[in-house]
């Protein structure tokens, strides 16, 4: 399975537009390759570059259908999502629903943004507002595949 962005290639510059910075909205992501037998997807973007003793938490979505190839750019900060439907979305660092955008220290150097995202075998209909460990523990035997982006931002 792989994960692209048509915004950024893997290990390169995240645009200002995807970041704290600039509009922080959503990359476009895409996905191909899912194994047989997939019943949906959840998808986490976290910093590990980020001070402190965890990563920060960009972003926290699942429960996407199984018939979606990817996520739009912009994607609402709600509970539930219309596109792809039945989406939900956790909380992250910052304490809110979806996607926050890189906005590393200046001059902290270069930060990794993981957007990993995994193949589930069975619908799990998670409840809106969790956590990442708290994703991570709902999914923990459930992974049929995973695949990673990483893209780059640092503020000088």
């Amino acid at each position: 399975m792989e994960i692209r962005s048509s915004a950024f290639e893997a290990q390169t510059r995240i645009p200002v537009k995807y970041t704290g910075e600039g509009d922080d909205v959503s990359p476009p992501l895409s996905w191909s390759g899912a194994p047989d037998g997939v019943a949906g997807y959840a998808l986490i973007c976290d910093d590990p570059d980020a001070p402190g003793d965890e990563p920060w938490v960009h972003w926290v979505i699942y429960n996407i259908p199984a018939g979606a190839s990817g996520l739009g750019e912009n994607i609402a900060k709600t509970e539930t999502l219309d596109e792809p439907a039945g989406a939900a979305q956790g909380t992250n660092s910052w304490g809110t629903l979806g996607y926050g955008g890189p906005m590393p220290p200046p001059g902290h150097g270069p930060h990794h943004y993981h957007f990993r995202l995994w193949a589930l075998p069975e619908s799990l209909d998670l409840r809106p507002g969790l956590s990442k460990d708290e994703l991570l523990e709902a999914i923990q035997d459930h992974t049929l595949a995973e695949a990673e982006l990483i893209g780059v931002y640092e503020r000088k």
